[in-house]
């Protein structure tokens, strides 16, 4: 995995780290290649259970890295094919939100500073976000003359509302830790020595849990966003019976009766 993105792997909880602090973990092509190789990674391995996504230093991440991105642009002029530039989107940020939002285990993002542009979208798609006080999300595309990406369109009316959700694209602007609680951008907001802590209880807590269940929830949840009441009906008698039969469900209800916390094993 290159330096750009920490990969560890401790009892089930894949820990990705984007790590360009300097640049407040701006997304390169280097970075952006890492994180997507990293997140399929994740999803593949069976033996990841839960993801926890953070940033090195003092940003989460600020989105495209435009000192990068300027040099692109200028390359693409000169050979008279501007749009080449933004195939990034299909290339690295489509399926870094993809990644997160569908891969068959929860996705924890500890965001512990200014999180703009895709670094934002990247947060908003994950399962559980858990901000530091210092945090701070702008979506930011407006203001370089650009459209939502990463997901943002998608996941940011689902969790504060169509009308809110325009306003701070049409009128991009800091919005605080506290704000983004108040308007459910996050899960929960923490003092910034805290969130490490934090963070990783959180993510240890699903990784120990019953994984089948939590990519069920996760189906669930995406499908009955784009469907009525009757197909998500059907849809949860699907994933319900999937859920059953499975050895985690089992270990469960045995715990239960008997009065006893359940080990799950993630099956």
């Amino acid at each position: 995995m290159a330096d750009t993105v920490l990969y560890e792997l401790t009892d089930g909880l894949a820990t990705l780290t984007l790590n360009r602090p300097d640049a407040m973990n701006a997304l390169n092509i280097e970075l952006k290649v890492a994180l997507r190789d990293a997140l399929r990674q994740a999803a593949d391995d069976p033996a990841v259970r839960a993801v926890l996504l953070t940033g090195n230093g003092r940003a989460f991440c600020v989105g495209q890295d435009l000192k990068e991105h300027i040099g692109l642009l200028a390359e693409a002029a000169e050979r008279g094919d501007g749009g080449q530039v933004m195939s990034t989107v299909k290339e690295h940020y489509n399926p870094i939100t993809e990644a997160i939002a569908t891969m068959p285990k929860p996705v924890v993002a500890a965001v512990n500073g200014a999180a703009a542009g895709a670094g934002a979208g990247f947060a908003f798609a994950a399962d559980y976000r858990i901000a530091a006080d210092t945090a701070k999300f702008n979506t930011s595309f407006a203001g370089v003359a650009l459209t939502a990406d990463s997901g943002v369109s998608w996941t940011l009316q689902r969790l504060i509302g169509p009308g809110r959700a325009a306003d701070l694209l049409l009128f991009p602007r800091n919005v605080s830790a506290e704000e983004a609680l108040e308007l459910g951008m996050v899960s929960r907001v923490v003092p910034a020595a805290e969130l490490a802590n934090e963070a990783l209880a959180v993510a240890r807590r699903l990784a120990q849990g019953p994984t089948a269940a939590y990519a069920a929830i996760k189906e669930s949840l995406a499908f009955s966003a784009g469907h009525g009441l009757a197909e998500s009906l059907a849809k949860e008698d699907e994933l319900q019976v999937r859920a059953g039969a499975s050895e985690d469900h089992r270990i469960a209800v045995e715990a239960f009766v008997k009065k006893q916390k359940p080990t799950f094993l993630g099956r």
